[in-house]
C-alpha cells in the first residue's frame, strides 16, 4: 500500500510568533550597521516618469 499524501495545506504561524520573528530580523538589519528609513505618508515608491505598466489585452 502507498501512503496518501496529505492535501491540508499547513497551519500559518500565529501572529505572536510572526511578530517576533519580525522585531528579531529588524533587530539583526539594525545591529548589523542597516538603517530604516521613515516615508512620509502619502509617498509612493512609484516613478511617475516610468512608463505605464497598464497591459492591454486588445484593441479597441
Amino acid at each position: 500500500m502507498s501512503a496518501k499524501k496529505s492535501t491540508q495545506q499547513p497551519k500559518p504561524q500565529a501572529a505572536v510568533a510572526t511578530s517576533e520573528s519580525l522585531e528579531a530580523q529588524v533587530a539583526a538589519f539594525l545591529n548589523s550597521g542597516g538603517e530604516i528609513q521613515q516615508i512620509a505618508k502619502g509617498v509612493s515608491g512609484q516613478s511617475w516618469s516610468a512608463p505605464s505598466r497598464h497591459i492591454v489585452i486588445g484593441k479597441k
